[in-house]
């Protein structure tokens, strides 16, 4: 297995992963077969994060399958360039080996080159799985957004965490 940023070449296996996430995990935003995305959005939408100073996208190939990623959206106002927010997802068939922590380590490596200072993101309260992750990550809650999402006719809150970068 190999952590990589992805490529315009991945659009279609990236969009493919996305969609197979979406259905395995009711924590993503979409369920399945709900993202509206085609692969030329999805084309286009890696050129943008390639294009940006403060964002990206890793991958996490296995035997030439896309089976993970972490996306970091930079701020893009001078204000909040410092700042990435970030969404994580892995294949139910790759979870428990140690991915994420990978995915976040690379993450923290690239925001330390590019000067990033705040890694932020939100997760749904009762991910109980990622928030030990995020914590073990060094993440830190800094809030609670109530109601944010709507599940099985239950509202459902999200945490807000992030995490502070010393240089």
């Amino acid at each position: 297995m190999r952590i990589r940023e992805i490529q315009l070449e991945d659009a279609q296996r990236f969009l493919e992963l996305c969609m197979r996430a979406d259905g395995e995990s009711e924590f993503l935003l979409y369920e399945k077969n709900e993202r509206p995305t085609t692969e030329e959005e999805q084309r286009q939408s890696i050129q943008s994060f390639k294009d940006s100073i403060n964002s990206t996208i890793f991958v996490v190939e296995d035997d030439y399958q896309l089976v993970g990623y972490l996306l970091a959206r930079g701020g893009s106002a001078k204000k909040n360039r410092h700042s990435v927010y970030i969404v994580i997802a892995i294949l139910q068939s790759h979870i428990g080996k140690g991915l994420g922590t990978l995915l976040f380590k690379k993450l923290e490596e690239w925001a330390r080159e590019k000067g990033i200072h705040r890694l932020e993101l939100g997760v749904m309260e009762p991910n109980v799985h990622a928030i030990s992750l995020y914590k073990k990550m060094g993440f830190e809650i800094e809030g609670k957004k109530r109601n944010v999402f709507r599940m099985n006719d239950a509202y459902i809150d999200e945490y807000m965490m992030a995490k502070l970068l010393d240089y």
